[in-house]
């Protein structure tokens, strides 16, 4: 299968109409080249605040309950569109408040027969906890598709392995990021790569880019897509399925072989997914005397 992600820029938007043609071209044109499987970033879905006014959309606090109150039309969009394309989607992530405690950080992930879930995000950047108060959300979940069986990484998840091995039963994990520097694209990109390497599976890392002079939560974002996997029997040596090229607003495409992830688990030149438990290290400290 053709697994396509995103290197995402936000538009300022007039209308609702104006982001539905936005939405429906991104997914046309992968789709169009045989993807099956199309992943959205990390708070794209802030740029529906601007529909608000200057006003709303600059306010941290304003432009958050902004996109949640669209968060509905958001996923009936998202449906339509995957409905229509016959592929899966992974919407790009909306702060959504859920009942009566603060918002979570939540990616909402579309069938093409009309079914939908989401993931929310488990753990919160410091950005997200001291300045936006974002809060964790429900439990890891994996969706089994006829794709194979995904979990969803929120960025700063892909950064924690007791998460990753969580979903050791996924054969791709999706990693949908919002980062300002180019550091915090690496630290992702390495937790991506490292959760790959530990589960012997594909993950998909896509990116938020651009600068946004309108918004103090995404003004600056940095990034690029990738797909990646063990580099082991039937990969790459380098792990890297393919990337994209950093800052340019568009898809990456990448062929994952499912096969290929049950033949790696089987018999790789190492099994790394089978050797989790043998890592119940005892430590002693020990104290050397100088000289």
């Amino acid at each position: 299968m053709k697994v396509a992600t995103a290197v995402y820029n936000l538009d300022w938007l007039d209308s609702w109409a104006q982001y539905e043609d936005k939405l429906d071209r991104w997914v046309a044109e992968a789709a169009g080249q045989g993807a099956g499987l199309l992943v959205f970033p990390e708070y794209g879905a802030m740029e529906v605040s601007t529909l608000d006014g200057a006003e709303v959309a600059g306010d941290l606090e304003r432009s958050i309950r902004a996109v949640s109150d669209r968060f509905e039309d958001i996923q009936n969009l998202h449906s339509r569109l995957a409905s229509a394309y016959k592929t899966y989607i992974l919407g790009a992530s909306a702060p959504v408040v859920d009942g009566s405690g603060r918002p979570v950080n939540r990616a909402a992930f579309y069938a093409p027969d009309g079914g939908r879930d989401h993931q929310d995000k488990q753990i919160m950047t410091r950005f997200e906890r001291e300045d936006w108060d974002i809060a964790p959300g429900g439990p890891l979940k994996l969706f089994d598709t006829a794709l194979g069986k995904i979990g969803v990484l929120i960025c700063y998840d892909s950064e924690f392995p007791l998460l990753g091995r969580a979903l050791s039963e996924a054969d791709m994990i999706l990693v949908p990021s919002c980062t300002e520097a180019l550091s915090g694209y690496w630290r992702v990109r390495i937790g991506a790569m490292s959760r790959a390497l530990e589960n012997q599976c594909v993950t998909v890392m896509t990116s938020l880019v651009g600068a946004n002079d309108w918004s103090v939560a995404v003004d600056m974002n940095t990034g690029m897509g990738g797909v990646f996997g063990p580099p082991d029997k039937g990969f790459p040596a380098t792990g890297v399925l393919a990337e994209g090229t950093l800052n340019q607003p568009g898809w990456t495409y990448a062929d994952v072989d499912l096969s290929a992830i049950a033949a790696v688990r089987a018999d790789g030149h190492v099994l790394n997914r089978t050797h989790w438990p043998e890592q119940d290290a005892r430590v002693e400290t020990v104290t050397l005397s100088t000289l």
